[in-house]
């Protein structure tokens, strides 16, 4: 059987930095309180209206597309991680295609939306696909703008110090060598949904029309509970085949 193997490696995030001391003038908060409860002292942040997780995805997936020693057009299939989406529908995947100049090629895009753990997930899936080989040159692109959708008021302020704007992506192939390869082991648990959620109310009523609820986020009871799920899903060398290298495994909430 094939295995996947991780062939390019790219990542963009935007110009402007935002320190923490950024943050304390417009909200409640400190350098020393953020850096004691998340370690973080700056976060970057994008251009409004001129840049998007497609396009920040895009740059991100140039780098990775030159690192595996292969043209654009080589793509045969993209997998699009995100929860800040630049349009409801269609997905970014589709428009990921569009900004590399690559529609003709009529490559498959799919988009995943498993927050957190979507690019983990998309690895999932990439993986299966090369595995029966369906595809050689996987392009996985996991990107958020989270800025433009932050609340930044106190209230607001367990949330928006975590999060800023950038994108990661990968070139997935078949290996060179034997040797080469991961996995995924993937865990799910729909019951604390509710604590970290964006509620379309409409999905409730009898209309089309999309209409967003104020995000509900738990966000130091969230940290509090992957902190202790995260290390019963890291597996030892070789826990599903004696010829694997080495394990890569998440356990998230969705």
């Amino acid at each position: 059987m094939l295995r996947s193997h991780i062939a390019g490696i790219g990542s963009y995030v935007p110009e402007r930095v935002v320190t923490n001391d950024e943050l304390a003038k417009i909200m409640d908060t400190s350098d020393e309180w953020i850096q004691e409860r998340t370690g973080i002292k700056t976060r970057h942040y994008g251009k409004k209206r001129k840049e998007t997780s497609t396009t920040m995805g895009a740059r991100a997936a140039e780098i990775a597309i030159s690192r595996a020693g292969i043209s654009k057009e080589d793509i045969d299939f993209i997998i699009f991680a995100t929860l800040s989406p630049d349009y409801y529908f269609p997905g970014c995947g589709v428009l990921l295609q569009r900004e590399l100049g690559i529609t003709q090629t009529e490559c498959g895009a799919l988009d995943i939306r498993n927050q957190c753990s979507g690019f983990v997930y998309g690895l999932s899936i990439a993986d299966q696909f090369i595995k029966t080989g369906m595809y050689k040159n996987i392009l996985l692109v996991g990107a958020e703008m989270h800025s433009m959708g932050l609340d930044y008021s106190t209230e607001g302020r367990n949330v928006t110090v975590i999060f800023g704007d950038g994108a990661g992506a990968v070139v997935i192939q078949p290996p060179k060598m034997k040797t080469e390869c991961f996995c995924t082991k993937l865990h799910s648990n729909g019951t604390y949904a509710e604590k970290l959620a964006l509620i379309n109310r409409a999905s409730m009523a009898d209309t089309l029309l999309i209409n967003w609820e104020n995000p509900l986020i738990m966000g130091t009871e969230m940290m509090n509970l992957k902190a202790s799920l995260l290390p019963s899903t890291w597996l030892p060398t070789g826990s599903f085949s004696h010829t694997w290298t080495g394990s890569l495994c998440s356990k998230w909430l969705w």
